[in-house]
């Protein structure tokens, strides 16, 4: 089960799937066996997004992939790129509506399934589609790339495979929906982060760095406190700046990463939002070890700033995972 190199173009190769006959009847014995056993009825919205480790990989990815396409995202915990492709791809399952599965894999508690795949860096994203696996795509990728691998591995599913995806039992979706409350109560945090907007609308940035980071020191996915207090920080970085002192410095000095980070800041700030991108991007392609780790980590707190969903986003995380790996 060893498949092909990583290809970055988001387009599955459709010549790479061996023995497509063969594995067809495979996955339709399976759907009868599975139907004759009682199984193939519908599953829960939860059922669309499952944690997958070694010893239920049999089962839940090779097994399942004779019914519908399993998308498998291997992350980790200390993988920025990973916490926002993750996300993505949990929102896009539940929207294809059990036209595939995502099997997410914790590579660090998962060794032996990472070597076996053969990945060298994640976020990675395979499939397994009747028991044949395919590479989708390493690193982050702009969300209608992603659309279009899903829309074409759908297609080899159907196509070649004769798989038509699962249904899923709307009933429970509804049933949930109806026990929840009309209006969600007041969050734990929520005077903390109306205290940090209160500071932020006085520019008292270094109050509102502080309330935010209260908050993601208990909850650190906490989504409106993450974006909060990369506005924080970076307004507190610009407050005092020269900006033309700041510009000329940069383009005196290409390869200082500190001049390079400023002026980022200041392009940010000045809603020159690709210029900013495009610059840390060339910094972290110009330096390695702690300064190229110091621009990346910067140029993720930018994109914090601007929000997952915009394209520009999207296209930097590709340009970055592209000198990266």
């Amino acid at each position: 089960m060893q498949p092909r190199n990583m290809s970055m173009s988001g387009v599955v190769d459709l010549a790479a799937v061996k023995a497509a006959g063969e594995a067809k009847v495979k996955a339709e014995q399976a759907r009868a066996e599975a139907s004759r056993q009682g199984g193939g009825g519908a599953v829960p919205p939860s059922a669309l997004v499952i944690d997958v480790d070694e010893a239920g990989f049999e089962n839940d990815v090779l097994q399942r992939s004779a019914e519908v396409p399993v998308v498998i995202d291997f992350w980790a915990e200390w993988c920025e790129p990973c916490k926002q492709l993750g996300p993505l791809l949990e929102r896009l399952a539940r929207e294809y509506n059990g036209r595939f599965v995502l099997a997410k894999v914790d590579v660090d508690a998962n060794q032996m399934l990472m070597q076996q795949f053969g990945i060298q860096g994640i976020p990675a994203v395979f499939a397994v589609v009747a028991g044949q696996a395919l590479p989708l795509f390493q690193g982050a990728a702009p969300e209608a790339q992603i659309r279009q691998t899903l829309d074409q591995l759908i297609q080899v599913g159907e196509e070649r495979f004769g798989l038509t995806g699962i249904v899923v039992d709307q009933d429970a979706a509804d049933g949930a929906a109806d026990q929840a409350p009309a209006e969600a109560p007041a969050g734990p945090y929520d005077a903390l982060l109306e205290a940090a907007v209160q500071a932020l609308d006085a520019d008292d940035f270094a109050g509102a760095v502080q309330a935010y980071k209260n908050v993601l020191s208990d909850d650190p996915a906490n989504t409106e406190a993450k974006l909060g207090l990369a506005q924080a920080e970076l307004l507190s970085r610009v407050k005092d700046m020269d900006a033309q002192q700041v510009r000329e410095e940069a383009a005196a000095k290409p390869a200082d990463v500190a001049a390079q980070l400023a002026a980022a800041d200041l392009d940010l700030v000045g809603g020159h939002v690709e210029d900013a991108f495009g610059r840390l991007v060339e910094t972290v392609r110009r330096n390695f070890g702690d300064d190229r780790d110091t621009a990346r980590l910067r140029l993720l707190e930018l994109f914090e700033v601007i929000g997952p969903d915009d394209p520009r986003v999207g296209a930097a995380r590709t340009a970055l995972a592209r000198v990266l790996f």
